[in-house]
């Protein structure tokens, strides 16, 4: 009797511990975007990212940031099931920024410590004066 209860106990261990061994993956459809060439008196353009958890364990997107004030993003905020969708819509503003640009944003989750890279690029076509 002493053995099998040795012995459930151990297989609950191992069973509860393989359960929280999934990990969750963000996968992007493309993790860049060239907008090509816009106008600056049109004002700000946007795009959304597109992504799919494509681990075993729920996605938590954490946090976003930008190399620019010009740049501003926003996420899903609920946790994205295995298999699950989201997306992080991005906004440049190309005000007073004429010629090329290319700007990150980086996405912070719970999938890994190191951030994922989000690439915008294009060209502002400035204003007439």
């Amino acid at each position: 009797m002493k053995k099998q209860i040795i012995l459930l106990v151990t297989l609950l261990l191992t069973l509860s511990l393989n359960a929280g061994s999934g990990k969750a993956k963000i996968t992007f459809d493309s993790p860049r975007y060239d907008f090509g060439y816009i106008q600056e008196s049109k004002g700000n353009v946007t795009h959304a990212f597109e992504f799919t958890n494509s681990g075993n364990a729920p996605l938590i997107i954490i946090d976003t940031r930008s190399t620019c004030g010009c740049t501003a993003s926003h996420f899903t905020k609920e946790p994205i099931a295995p298999k699950g969708k989201g997306k992080i819509v991005v906004n440049f503003n190309p005000e007073g920024r004429p010629g090329t640009f290319r700007k990150e944003v980086k996405v912070y989750t719970n999938a890994s410590k190191a951030a994922v890279k989000l690439i915008i690029e294009g060209v502002v076509v400035p204003k007439k004066q």
